[in-house]
Formats: C-alpha cells, sequence, structure tokens
C-alpha cells in the first residue's frame, strides 16, 4: 500500500537521468516518504533493484528526422501524457519531480495540466528541450552546477548532482600523486556502453609514450563488448597491466584510486569525478542537440580541475603529449585533484530532499533563495 506523502520522480531511462533519481529515491524513503517513478521500458532493471518504488512504466517513441517517425513520436508522447493523467490521480501525489530526458515529459507535463506542483532537477549546464518545456509551470528548477545557462535566477536552486552514496564517500579520500616511480593508475570511461573512440586512441597514445613513463601504467578500462579483446591484447603487447571491461561494479573505488581519469563530459561522470577529487581529461560527446556535454567540461576546465580535449582533436599524437604532461607533473595534479574536490557540491540528495519538502510545505522562492531544513542549496547565479 502506498502511503502518504508520496513523492513521483519523471525520468529518462539512460543512467545520467536515472542515476540521480535513483540517489533522491533513496533520501525520500529514509524520510519516510513514498516513491513511484514514470519512466520508460529502460527503468525495468531499476524496477528489480528498487521494489519499494513504484514503477509506472510509459510507452514511448524516439523521435527521428523522417515526418513520418516524427508523427508516431508526437501521437506517442500524446497517448503517454494522457495515460499519466489518469495515474497520476490514482497515485495522488504531494509533488512530481522531473529529471529531464524525453520520456520525463508526460507525466511532468500531466502534472502541470491538473494543478499539482512540479520540481526540475537540471543535471547539465546547459538545460535539455524536455526541462526547458517545463520550466515556466515549474516551482523551481534545482540545479547540478552552480550557473547554468538560461534559466531564471529567481527561480534557479543550486543543490548539486546527486550520486550514490559509494561516490559521495569519497569526498573524505585524500588524493595521493603518483610518487617516484611508482605505479600511476589510468581510469578510462567511454559513458555507460564504453566509446569506441577510446578504445582506439588511448592505447595508442599510451603507446607513444617514453618507456618509463609508459611502464608505469595500471590500465582500468570501460571498453564497447565488440572492443574488449582488440583493447586488452594491445595492452599486452604492450607489457601494460590493464584490465578491460564493458562495465565495472566497483567503479567508485577505482576512481578513488585513480590518479587520472579520461572520459565523457556528462553530468554524472563530471560530478562523480568531482566527488572523488580526480583530475580530468574531458571528451565531450559531439553532435548533441544542445552540446551540454561541452559546456559542463569547459566549467570544470574553468574550475582548473580537467582538460577539455574536443574529440576531432582526440587523437594519439594529442593525447600523448597531455598525458605525458599531466602525469609527470604532480603539483600540477595535486592542483587538479583540490579543484575538482572543491566543484562537487556535498549531500546533494539530502539538499534536494530538502527543497522537495520545502515546495510540499509551501515555502516559494524569491529573491535569496529558498529555505532549506539544513541551509544547504543555494540560488544560482
Amino acid at each position: 500500500m502506498i502511503h502518504s506523502p508520496l513523492i513521483a520522480l519523471s525520468s529518462g531511462g539512460t543512467g545520467g537521468h536515472l542515476f540521480p533519481a535513483e540517489a533522491l529515491s533513496r533520501a525520500l524513503l529514509s524520510r519516510g516518504y513514498a516513491v513511484a517513478l514514470f519512466t520508460d521500458a529502460r527503468g525495468t532493471e531499476f524496477a528489480e533493484k528498487h521494489p519499494d518504488i513504484r514503477l509506472m512504466p510509459l510507452h514511448l517513441r524516439r523521435s527521428g528526422k523522417s515526418p513520418t517517425v516524427k508523427m508516431r513520436a508526437g501521437l506517442a508522447m500524446a497517448t503517454a501524457t494522457f495515460h499519466a493523467v489518469g495515474q497520476l490521480r490514482q497515485l495522488s501525489p504531494a509533488l512530481v519531480v522531473g529529471f529531464g530526458g524525453y520520456p520525463s515529459f508526460p507525466a511532468m507535463m500531466a502534472a502541470q495540466l491538473m494543478g499539482i506542483p512540479t520540481l526540475i532537477h537540471e543535471q547539465n549546464t546547459i538545460p535539455g528541450r524536455a526541462n526547458r518545456a517545463l520550466a515556466l509551470l515549474a516551482e523551481c528548477i534545482a540545479t547540478s552546477f552552480p550557473h547554468v545557462q538560461d534559466l531564471k535566477p529567481a527561480k534557479a536552486v543550486y543543490v548539486g548532482h546527486p550520486v550514490h552514496s559509494a561516490f559521495e564517500a569519497l569526498r573524505t579520500k585524500p588524493y595521493r600523486v603518483p610518487e617516484g616511480d611508482g605505479e600511476i593508475r589510468l581510469l578510462v570511461t567511454g559513458g555507460s556502453q564504453g566509446a569506441t573512440i577510446f578504445s582506439t586512441v588511448v592505447p595508442d597514445a599510451i603507446a607513444l609514450l617514453p618507456d618509463p613513463l609508459r611502464l608505469r601504467l595500471l590500465v582500468s578500462q570501460q571498453c564497447r563488448a565488440e572492443d574488449l579483446e582488440r583493447v586488452a591484447e594491445r595492452y599486452r603487447s604492450m607489457g601494460i597491466t590493464a584490465e578491460t571491461a564493458s562495465f565495472f561494479s566497483d567503479l567508485p573505488d577505482r576512481l578513488g584510486r585513480a590518479h587520472l581519469a579520461i572520459g565523457r563530459s556528462g553530468a554524472s561522470t563530471v560530478i562523480e569525478n568531482a566527488m572523488a577529487g580526480v583530475p580530468s581529461i574531458f571528451v565531450p560527446l559531439p553532435h548533441s542537440l544542445s552540446d551540454e556535454q561541452t559546456s559542463n567540461a569547459w566549467a570544470m576546465e574553468t574550475a582548473g580541475a580537467a582538460v577539455m580535449v574536443k574529440q576531432p582533436s582526440f587523437t594519439a599524437p594529442y593525447l600523448a603529449t597531455r598525458l605525458e604532461s599531466l602525469l609527470t607533473d604532480p603539483a600540477r595534479l595535486l592542483h587538479m585533484a583540490e579543484a575538482a574536490r572543491d566543484a562537487g557540491k556535498p549531500q546533494a540528495a539530502e539538499n534536494l530532499a530538502d527543497l522537495v519538502a520545502d515546495v510540499i510545505e509551501g515555502n516559494r522562492l524569491d529573491a535569496e533563495g529558498i529555505e532549506s531544513h539544513h541551509n544547504h542549496p543555494e540560488t544560482a547565479a
């Protein structure tokens, strides 16, 4: 039986949207709230891991360039919104929290049409299309970064990016620079499924490093399944100790031991690296609609926590030069690590749960921001 007050979460089905929704759900459940989740078919695994959260699946189609595909996607979106109205009537939530992605739109739009309060969490420094469309009628917009484009300051509240508690715990672990001729741990990720370009460029770049530096490396690299053996063999041929996998279940531990990380710059990756205080080389995913990954990476580079490399420049010779420069400069690595940790706002899930409670209790934004039980959130500039 669902007990009041119930909070409905609405999220896209990718990890970048679901992970912060999952972190918030834990915080809400610990406070005695009931939680329901609206998402698409990709949320099935989430439901299996969290039987105490009521899953409300939505049947949607991705849009595309073809007019026929666009029409079918639009019809599916309208149908899903209609169904969400009935589901929300059944649930009677006190608040609906949206995390972006097109599957988040139907439940959020249905709530706004029904007069149910809504709150948005925007993970990136550039809002996605769904969140931009919903922002006008939302009570407020919680942000992962202190500065987000195109948001009215009166509605924006900087709470941070909710992450799993295992990443949160890394904040207390000091960064240890590579010492003398000791090992150097390099972590390479590429999003939830790995990135083929990293599987080619990173090993080729490492092959160009001077022998004394190259042979100190211990590499953990996330790869697509079809690239695993090729990448592993490439490292074996160089005498490099490397572990390759399509998914690391112990990613927080590997991140906590890494001296340098290479990866995309989705919000979850950027904030997890910041929580761990790990220097990073970010290669933004090209061709995204809003180019939010470039903006995320630029924010971290500006803070001194990372180096951004656009994908056209991400070649083996360029990366080798960058790696040699960073890995032979312990003082710079330590500075980057400290800047990264400064960029990660702690207790983001609790901050967001505080904000949920404030909205439910009727506290409204004003020029000074929003009241919080623990005074964590700060109004974004």
